[in-house]
């Protein structure tokens, strides 16, 4: 049978998004009366549905800043049956077809910053791009995910109406830009680590910029937290850097046989797309 996507309006909708919560984060889901509200007044909550079973669905609220209107995507889940399943792009895609109907031009969540899968759909299938980096933003946080790091955060610009998301031509890299900031090995364990940096002085020099990070962080974390740890500490000014320089994150590049991901790093000026809308934020405990 296949999966269908469709809105989620009613109570009883809500009420099976927060048993989905449950099974997908074995946490406290977020409460009826809070979703419905917000739906009621600018939200989009999107389902995917096996049957009558609900597997997966795609939460956000209205957002406002600066005189501007946009949508807070907070969360995205989906059953660990159904992942890999290209469930999250289809959410996503439904997403931006709502939000266009309601008159949003902009859609923003938050991402870690070293979780590639997530980074390849966000980028490189949806065209969002990364203007903003969040120091701890969510401060700790006790879950299998995030358990032991800082939960330092991508700030994503959808910027549905514009060409760069609606036009799909896109040149491959070239060997010359094959620049990568971060130099990488394979340890005896067989997990990346950061062998050493190239001079970050001169970011003005060229155009493009590739910072790498594992394929699979989890796995990393799982087998070395302090090697996770050493990813985060190590990335984050990097990051910060080229975010403060003009570049923006606009896709990745997927290199499984050296186990790792490029981000690229293009100006923002290059892009069709306005100026930056978020501002950088920090936790102050990291």
């Amino acid at each position: 049978m296949a999966i269908e996507i469709k809105p989620l309006e009613s109570l009883n909708d809500m009420k099976k998004v927060q048993d989905l919560e449950k099974k997908v984060w074995d946490m406290q889901p977020i409460p009826v009366h809070q979703t419905f509200t917000a739906v009621k007044n600018g939200g989009i909550l999107i389902g995917a549905y096996d049957g009558k079973e609900l597997i997966g669905f795609s939460y956000g609220f209205a957002g406002f800043k600066n005189g501007e209107v946009y949508l807070c995507s907070h969360m995205m889940g989906i059953l660990p049956d159904y992942q890999s399943r290209n469930l999250g792009e289809r959410l996503k895609h439904e997403q931006k077809r709502m939000a266009l109907t309601k008159g949003y031009t902009l859609i923003t969540w938050t991402f870690d910053p070293l979780e590639s899968v997530n980074a390849y759909l966000n980028l490189h299938k949806l065209r969002a791009i990364t203007g903003c980096y969040h120091v701890n933003l969510y401060g700790d946080m006790d879950d299998a995910l995030n358990r032991g790091l800082p939960t330092d955060r991508f700030q994503l610009e959808w910027w549905i109406a514009e060409p760069h998301v609606n036009s799909y031509g896109r040149g491959p890299l070239t060997e010359d830009d094959e620049n990568s900031l971060l130099e990488t090995e394979i340890n005896r364990d067989g997990l990346l680590f950061i062998q050493g940096q190239k001079s970050v002085a001169d970011l003005e020099e060229r155009d493009r910029w590739l910072v790498p990070i594992p394929d699979h962080f989890q796995s990393i974390k799982k087998k070395d937290l302090q090697l996770a740890i050493d990813w985060r500490m190590k990335t984050r000014p990097l990051f910060q850097q080229l975010l403060r320089k003009g570049f923006v994150g606009t896709d990745i590049v997927r290199k499984p046989e050296e186990k790792l991901c490029y981000y690229v790093f293009e100006y923002r000026t290059s892009l069709a797309v306005p100026a930056a809308f978020f501002k950088e934020e920090t936790n102050d405990k990291y």
